[in-house]
Order: structure tokens, then sequence, then C-alpha cells
């Protein structure tokens, strides 16, 4: 009877993670292995799972996705929290990701940067790490992919975090054992109670009175430098 009940209650699981696409939790699950997608300038739920894993598995292969952290992110300015976005040219939800090209006609490296610096420009460690960013906005790049990869590593290396990123060799809807998939669960759309991976630890922000949580880890490095990396693993 036993056996019965608990055969009835692991099948009324699986078809729930079915119907909803919800995945098992990282933590009860322990896998050693994250898949994700390639976010612009990520927000700090995005950081702290890389750093929860021991191997990353940037996806390649997938097919771009309109209104989400590809091609956008949120700075705290002095008046609201800001929203950058990079222009794609036709993007579509049947595009390949690696294929998909910045629309250079519009001038979004002079508005981006402009609006990075007139929210950090006075942050304690702006001098300090944005010599690092203004290099890539001062390149032309073609394709948002290759955009998103070179900020990623340039953020990890600005709070210390050493971590394997590789990409797929293909696009596996159902990937291997010990993988935890995360690919588009983190999104704008997202509320504060439904963050994925990171837990809020507030830190001295440049403007207001309220902490702003899960801002780009641009807000994270400018204001806290060195300590950026303790406020991630103490989530």
């Amino acid at each position: 009877m036993v056996l019965i009940f608990c055969l009835t209650c692991e099948r009324i699981r699986l078809l729930l993670l079915e119907k909803y696409q919800l995945q098992p939790d990282p933590v009860g699950t322990n896998p050693v292995q994250l898949l994700i997608e390639l976010h612009y300038l990520p927000s700090l739920d995005y950081i702290t799972g890389l750093m929860q894993f021991q191997r990353v598995q940037i996806e390649a292969h997938e097919h771009y996705q309109k209104q989400s952290y590809r091609n956008r992110c949120y700075v705290l300015t002095a008046n609201k929290v800001d929203v950058l976005t990079v222009p794609v040219v036709q993007g579509t939800h049947h595009h390949p990701i690696r294929e998909l090209q910045i629309d250079n006609g519009q001038s979004w490296q002079l508005r981006h940067w402009r609006a990075i610096r007139g929210a950090y420009g006075k942050s304690p460690f702006f001098e300090y790490y944005a010599p690092d960013f203004d290099r890539i906005y001062q390149k032309r790049w073609t394709f948002l992919f290759d955009l998103n990869y070179e900020l990623l590593t340039i953020c990890l290396k600005s709070i210390g975090a050493s971590i394997s990123l590789n990409l797929t060799d293909c696009y596996e809807k159902a990937p291997i054992e010990g993988l935890f998939d995360a690919r588009s669960r983190i999104n704008p759309k997202s509320r504060d109670s439904s963050y994925v991976f990171y837990k809020p630890v507030p830190y001295q922000q440049n403007f207001g009175f309220d902490f702003v949580p899960n801002l780009s880890i641009l807000d994270l490095v400018f204001c806290q430098g060195p300590m950026a990396k303790h406020f991630l693993s103490s989530t």
C-alpha cells in the first residue's frame, strides 16, 4: 500500500514538472553543472547562480527571446531605475542567438556608457573598474552573443570569480542528469519572491534610501568593489 502511494506521488510530481515546466530544486538534486543563456551585463540573480556551480554551460544554440535579459539590464540612476537595451536587427523568437546582429544604426553604445557614468561615475570604485568596461563600449560589435560573452568575462573578473565557462555543442531540450537547467528562468518579469538563486543582501547604493535588489552586477561592483563577491556568496 505504501509503495503504491509513493509511486502515485512520484507520478504526480513528474506530471506537474512537465505541465508547468518546473525544474527540480538545484540544492535538492545537488547538480554540479549549470546550463544558462547569456545575459547583457547580468543581474545579481544570474551571477549568484554562476557562483553556486563547479562548471557552467552557456547555451549557444537557443533562439533569441524578446523582452528578456539577453539584451537588457537595469541600473540605478539619481531619478529612477533605468533600463539599458541593446537594439537588435530583426530579432524574432526563431532567430538563432549566435546569428543575432546588433543594430549599430542606433547610438546605443554612447547612450549606455553615458547612463552608466551618470549612475556610477561618483561611486567609490568606478575609476578602478571603469576602464575594462569603457573599452567594450569603444569597440563596434556585430553580434549580441559576442558582446554578452565578453562582458560576462569582465564581470566575473571584476568580482574575482574563477568560473569555467563552456559553450554548448547543440541544443538539448532535456539536459543530462546532474545539470541544472536555468535557461529562461531568470527574466525581467520575475517578482522579488521568484528569484532563482538570489537572496537580497542590502548594500550601500549611490542613490535613495530604499535598497533596490537584483540590478545589474555593475551596481554592486562599482559600489562595493572587492567586497562584491562577499555580498553574492552570502545569499
